[in-house]
């Protein structure tokens, strides 16, 4: 009788192992302009407790170390490592592989709408210059006070959900608005006026509302909600932004 060779048993608290194939979009700009985006492959020994951001340290560490890529906290938290992972908009901290579909290629590429300045790394001072117009920042006049400006439990509700935003750009890069219009201020950047012109204790409502106003401004928005759907923290960014155009409409009246 012929043996059969059984497979080795499973430790008990072992994790069991997988390969997944990552298809990573490559730039390296050079200096005649003249670079075009590329796509590479790489064989990647993963486990399910393993997310993106995992895959891409181990191709970095293991297998090319000219990948290029932000992360910070890896525990989305920071924002820093928004890419597209199969067409969408992510935290590559908070994407499992397992939850993918790791049996086909997993495609990971930068947000969209901003200049790429190498693999994943996108130039962020765009959107950042929006995030600054709308003056994110508490604004009030008089004298300085003597205690804290004391806020409602309601009070504070109302402006609760978008103070949650953590600038990582996956909201602004999602919007088709934004790929082809360089002028609009973004989902991010309305998220965050928000935050103040709900603000009791905020003054500069009037003026947040009249940058907003501009034609590139809230107006610009077309609610096909694909912000709410990328937000990471699951802010209902599309309701926002009708609130601030519904406090516009009401001032104006």
């Amino acid at each position: 009788m012929t043996a059969v060779a059984e497979a080795p048993a499973q430790k008990v608290g072992e994790v069991a192992s997988f390969t997944v194939t990552m298809r990573v979009m490559r730039y390296l700009p050079d200096e005649n302009g003249d670079a075009v985006p590329r796509w590479d492959e790489f064989q990647v020994e993963s486990h399910g407790t393993d997310r993106v951001l995992d895959a891409l340290h181990k191709i970095k560490w293991e297998q090319d170390g000219s990948l290029t890529f932000r992360r910070s906290c890896a525990h989305g938290v920071c924002g820093s490592d928004a890419m597209r992972i199969n067409g969408r908009n992510r935290l590559a901290c908070k994407t499992l592989l397992k939850d993918l579909d790791p049996s086909k290629p997993i495609t990971v590429e930068p947000i969209k709408g901003l200049p790429v300045v190498k693999d994943l790394v996108v130039d962020m001072e765009p959107f950042f210059a929006s995030y600054r117009e709308i003056m994110p920042f508490l604004i009030t006049t008089g004298n300085e006070p003597t205690k804290e400006r004391l806020q409602s439990a309601a009070q504070r509700e109302r402006f609760d959900d978008t103070t949650k935003c953590i600038l990582c750009a996956a909201c602004t890069s999602s919007c088709p608005v934004f790929w082809t219009d360089g002028q609009y201020f973004g989902p991010a950047a309305i998220v965050n006026a928000h935050r103040f012109i709900f603000d009791s204790r905020d003054e500069g409502g009037a003026q947040r509302l009249e940058i907003l106003n501009d034609k590139e401004g809230v107006w610009r928005c077309r609610t096909t909600f694909n912000c709410t759907e990328a937000c990471p923290r699951g802010i209902e960014v599309t309701k926002a932004i009708q609130e601030v155009k519904r406090a516009m409409i009401t001032r104006a009246f």
